[in-house]
This record gives C-alpha cells, sequence and structure tokens, in this order.
C-alpha cells in the first residue's frame, strides 16, 4: 500500500488502467493482511452488485470489505482507492454489451447499429450507477474499448466522410446515453418507491392532471400518448426508442449521400467498401 505521504507526492491519477496495482493477485508477505482466495475479479464482482443494490451513495471500501468478509486494508493489495474500484466495475458492465461480429463483411451495418444500440441501452438500465461513471474516467479498459472499437467500426461502415463520422457517432451513441440514463433513473425511482413502472406512472399523471397550472402544457398529452402506441410504460418507450434509431439511421443515409455529391465522384472509393449493388454503401 502506498504511503499517504508519498501518494501525495504523486501526480494527479488518471485511470486505474496506467497505474495502480496489477490485475492479479496483490503481493503477499508473511505479515500480510492479505487473505486467501481474494482476487480483483471477485472483488469487483461483489463491487457491480453493491452498486447495483445500493448505489453509489453507500458504496465504501469498509462496506465492500464487509460483503467479502475482510479487512478494508486488505483491498488494498489490488486496488489504491475507492475510484480504482468504480473503474473497474464501469469496465466490468461494459463487457455485457453485445458486440456485433465486426468480421462478418456481408452484415448490414444497419443491423450491427440497432444491436449495438440496443444493448448498450439495456447496460445503461440494468446498471443505474453506469451513466454518470462514463463521463467521469477515461473509459479505456479493456471491455470499454472492445466496445469503442465496434462503434467506429461500425460508423466506418455506414459510408459517412471521414469528416463526418464523428459527428454521426456522437449523434446516435450521445441519445442512446442519454435515453438510457433517463430511463434507469426512472426504472431506479419507480423501485425505491415499491411501485411498478405502470403504477408509478399512472400516480404521476394523475396527480398532475389534478393540478390546473399544468394543464395547459399537458393538454395534448393524452392525444400524443394514445398515438404513441403501447399498453404499458415499457412498450411506449420501445416505440421511441426504436422510431428515434430508425430516424438516426435515416439520417446518416441522408448525410451520407450528402456527402459524397459535394465530395464528387471518387467519394464512393474514399468512403468506405461498396457492396455489389455499387452505391458506394453496405446496402
Amino acid at each position: 500500500m502506498v504511503p499517504e505521504a508519498d501518494r501525495a507526492k504523486r501526480p494527479t491519477r488518471t485511470s486505474v488502467w496506467l497505474e495502480g496495482k496489477p490485475a492479479g493477485r496483490g503481493r503477499r508477505s508473511e505479515n500480510s493482511d492479505h487473505p486467501a482466495g481474494l482476487d480483483r475479479d471477485r472483488i469487483t464482482a461483489v463491487s457491480v452488485r453493491l452498486l447495483d443494490t445500493e448505489g453509489p451513495a453507500k458504496f465504501s471500501m469498509r462496506r465492500l470489505a464487509a460483503e467479502l468478509g475482510v479487512t478494508a486494508m486488505s483491498l488494498y493489495w489490488y486496488v489504491d482507492t475507492k475510484d480504482d474500484l468504480l473503474e473497474l466495475a464501469l469496465d466490468s458492465v461494459f463487457g455485457e454489451v453485445r458486440v456485433p461480429d465486426m468480421t462478418d463483411e456481408d452484415a448490414d451495418w444497419r443491423d450491427q447499429l440497432r444491436e449495438l444500440t440496443t444493448s448498450y441501452r439495456e447496460v445503461l438500465v440494468r446498471h443505474h450507477w453506469v451513466s454518470p461513471l462514463i463521463g467521469r474516467y477515461l473509459n479505456i479498459g479493456p471491455h470499454s474499448m472492445v466496445f469503442s472499437a465496434a462503434v467506429q467500426a461500425v460508423m466506418a461502415r455506414t459510408g459517412l466522410a471521414p469528416h463526418s463520422r464523428m459527428g454521426g457517432l456522437a449523434a446516435v451513441f450521445q441519445f442512446v446515453y442519454g435515453f438510457g440514463t433517463i430511463e434507469g433513473h426512472f426504472v431506479q425511482r419507480c423501485a425505491d418507491a415499491g411501485l411498478t413502472q405502470d403504477e408509478y406512472f399512472r400516480q404521476a399523471m394523475g396527480a398532475i392532471s389534478e393540478q390546473p397550472r399544468f394543464q395547459e402544457s399537458f393538454g395534448d398529452a393524452d392525444e400524443l400518448m394514445e398515438a404513441r402506441g403501447g399498453d404499458t410504460v415499457a412498450e411506449m418507450r420501445q416505440r421511441d426508442f426504436t422510431v428515434a434509431i430508425e430516424l438516426l439511421i435515416a439520417g446518416i443515409e441522408t448525410m451520407r449521400e450528402r456527402d459524397r455529391a459535394s465530395a464528387g465522384p471518387r467519394a464512393g472509393a474514399e468512403d468506405g467498401p461498396r457492396d455489389p449493388s455499387g452505391d458506394g454503401a453496405q446496402d
């Protein structure tokens, strides 16, 4: 364990993947507080479980140690700080994102994009504590990098010009991040209230409708909800997500053609692989 005096002299910590303890078992000595059977993978798995059930506010080295049945000091053989644990837990859940087979040259980029966005959303909802950590850490762990590589590969397959790809990536995945974050918070709010999503929604909308000052703002809500479709909150939200992704895909297709038109006749050869139909994208 690094002494506090030495720790204060070190530069600002950037990532557990750039510094800190090795991924395997910690160092062992005859006098160390180092219980057998403890390793970083086990510590990370229990951290994820605690974050799922209790949230980040209650998460601490002491709470984790109690769950593992060890002393808090023993954890420092594997991690330097609580930030290390949070970063390890974050990368671990990125491993749950289903990544399409990017070696399949016949795959349609639209289907791959749908698969990635759907799975990413599910992770954000399943682990409500993840979204604030994504912006807090560098996200350069092994699972995060696999996800990032797949995202970039799919965007390259869209046929967007190189100067448009990062904008396309931001439009799609920042949307999913926002959608999944709000959904995850709503699901957690319902759980905290001891209600199903439908029960919470009915109670909230009922309370709003009884307040005259909200009637104008929510006057068209019933008509919009009926047009939206779906008998449950989950069904309505799924329809919203599906429509939004299809709108983004249509936008990418439109922008791709605009990029090619502005670039001239050689754009198709430069912007991405062609398919047999000859339009310059994997359609």
